[in-house]
Order: C-alpha cells, then sequence, then structure tokens
C-alpha cells in the first residue's frame, strides 16, 4: 500500500545565477587596437548549480528566479520525507554545493522544519505543528468528524475519509477500528484513485474514458509493488465494475490495494453537486464478507449523504407530474 513520495528539487538560489547584461557588456573584449592593454576574458559561461531531477519545481521563468532559494528549501523538505538523510544526498538531488546545502539545511533546522538526529535529518514539529492548523482551516475534516465517529461506532471497522489529488488519493481523517487490527493507512497517505475504494468513489460522476485513463495510470504507479494474491482487476473487468458502482451511488474494494482488505465507499457532495470527497469503511476478510459490504452500503452512504448536506448539497427531488383537468 506505501507509495514512495517523488523527490522534488529547485533551480540555482539568486546568489548562483548568471551575471546581468550590464556585467555580460563591461566584461566583453577590448577592440583589437588595445588588445596588448586589455586583460584577457575567459569565454567560459559562469558555473552554477545545476539541478540533476526533473521536477514540477524547476519549472520556473526567468522573471522567478528570485524564488529559487525557497524552492529549494521546499525541495529539501520532500526529499526528508521521501527518505533523504544526509547533506551528501540531499545536494546530489538538488544538484547543489556541499555549502550551499549546508545553509539551506541549516536555516531549515533553525526554523523547526527540519531537525537533527543521530544519523541525520528528519522533519521538523513546525510541520506538524502547520499540517494540524491545515487541517483544522478545512472545512471538510470538521464537518465530517462526527459522521466518522458515529460510522465508526456503527462497524467497528476502520474509516477513512480522502480527497482527490490529481491521480491520487489523500486521506485526510482516519479512525482506527476497534477489532485490533492495524492498516497502513495514514492521515497524509496518498494511493492511486482507481486502485482503492475511497478513490473509485471519487470517480464515480467522470466519464468512461476517464475512468480508463485513471485505471491505467494507477497500473503504472503500481507496477512494482507486489501483490500476494494479486485481485488487481483487468482492464475490461474494472470498467464493467465502475459502471455498476456508478449506477449504485457506491464502490467497493476488493483487496486490489492491499491482500486481504476490503472496502465500502460512497461519495461527498458539495452545494454544486460535486464530488468533493468519499469515506470508506475498510477491515479485513474474517470481518468484510461479500454479504457484510452489500449490508453496508447504505450504511456507509447515509453518513456519505449527511456529511453532504451539511455541505450544503441537497438530493434532487423528483420531479412532479402536473395533473390536466
Amino acid at each position: 500500500m506505501n507509495k514512495a513520495m517523488p523527490t522534488h528539487a529547485a533551480g540555482a538560489s539568486e546568489t548562483d545565477l548568471a551575471p546581468s547584461a550590464d556585467h555580460a557588456t563591461r566584461a566583453a573584449p577590448q577592440p583589437a587596437a588595445n588588445a596588448a592593454k586589455a586583460p584577457r576574458v575567459s569565454a567560459q559561461p559562469p558555473v552554477s548549480d545545476e539541478i540533476a531531477l526533473p521536477s514540477t519545481l524547476l519549472d520556473i521563468t526567468p522573471q522567478q528566479a528570485g524564488t529559487q532559494t525557497l524552492l529549494r528549501g521546499l525541495a529539501i523538505l520532500e526529499a526528508a520525507a521521501a527518505g533523504v538523510r544526509d547533506l551528501r544526498t540531499f545536494g546530489a538531488a538538488l544538484g547543489t554545493t556541499r555549502s550551499t546545502t549546508h545553509r539551506l539545511v541549516s536555516s531549515l533546522v533553525q526554523a523547526r522544519y527540519l531537525r537533527q538526529v543521530q544519523g541525520g535529518y528528519l522533519l521538523g514539529p513546525k510541520l506538524i505543528e502547520l499540517g494540524t492548523i491545515a487541517l483544522e482551516q478545512m472545512p471538510l475534516t470538521a464537518v465530517a468528524r462526527q459522521h466518522l465517529e458515529s460510522l465508526a461506532e456503527q462497524t467497528l471497522d476502520t474509516i477513512h475519509l480522502g480527497v482527490r489529488d490529481g491521480d491520487d488519493v489523500l486521506y485526510i481523517d482516519k479512525i482506527p477500528g476497534t477489532r485490533g487490527l492495524e492498516m497502513r493507512s495514514r492521515v497524509g497517505h496518498r494511493m492511486p484513485l482507481a486502485s482503492t475504494g475511497i478513490g473509485k468513489a471519487m470517480m464515480l460522476d467522470l466519464t468512461p474514458d476517464v475512468w480508463q485513463s485513471l485505471f491505467e495510470a494507477s497500473r503504472r504507479a503500481l507496477a512494482s509493488v507486489s501483490f500476494k494474491p494479486d485481485n488487481r482487476p483487468d482492464a475490461q473487468t474494472f470498467m464493467q465494475r465502475m459502471t455498476n458502482y456508478a449506477a449504485g451511488g457506491y464502490t467497493f474494494d476488493l483487496e486490489e490495494n492491499e491482500a486481504s482488505i476490503r472496502c465500502v465507499a460512497a461519495p461527498v457532495r458539495d452545494a454544486s453537486g460535486a464530488v468533493v470527497a468519499a469515506l470508506s469503511v475498510a477491515s479485513t476478510i474474517p470481518y468484510m464478507s461479500l454479504e457484510r459490504m452489500d449490508e453496508l452500503i447504505p450504511v456507509v452512504q447515509r453518513e456519505a449523504r449527511a456529511i453532504s448536506e451539511e455541505l450544503g448539497w441537497r438530493a434532487p427531488q423528483p420531479a412532479t407530474r402536473r395533473i390536466k383537468r
């Protein structure tokens, strides 16, 4: 279920930028008549730190050059989140010199975004503080919490709340089950949409072409992950299931993401009717037979609807027929 997060990198800092046009003019070679008096000027371009890794953080324009130091700092945090621990590896990931890397890392430690431990560096307490505040500022989590707790009490199983982030589902809340089982999912964890029940619930309103595209993206993302037994569906089976799910307003995870784990999920909608999140009930096969999954569909849908209504969604009213007199 784990997915390695990409390590992002950024461009050169302001001090590493190439000389300005005015400076280049002053440094230009003198005319031939004054060649004897003029000092020799090297034609080699100034050396700057090259970034070795492709990343969206590298896609900057010359006008954004002043933000490169900030982007490098963010790249270091993402590298640390992906498991990088020492200055040498940070520098290799960013393509920076040891002195530049040390300066950036030291600043992040001082600001508590990183912490130094024996063996290297880890993410710091400041990120925990900011992450907690970010969750509190997301109305969805505050609105949904009581309904997640209600669902957990009713089922005794693990409850997840997630939102879409590109081709992935991002888990923003979790209540562990009370049956003594522990799942690898956690708040902040990401998985491909099409490989999870909660992710597929956020795909229900999409077109079959998009279903196919997200299915292929999921297969690519999990190509190196071993599944024993492998219960991942082929494309045709996946599309048939999505058609049935869309008609019923729910989705299942039938051990497609983690061996022996099944779940039932339903979408959460906002005032416009758009799917903005999804919730799920998950457990192991002994507690999640196919019969029980069917029984849980209306239970999960009820709590998803309750959250949706608090976000302003209203169920479509059936059209009334006027009686001619």
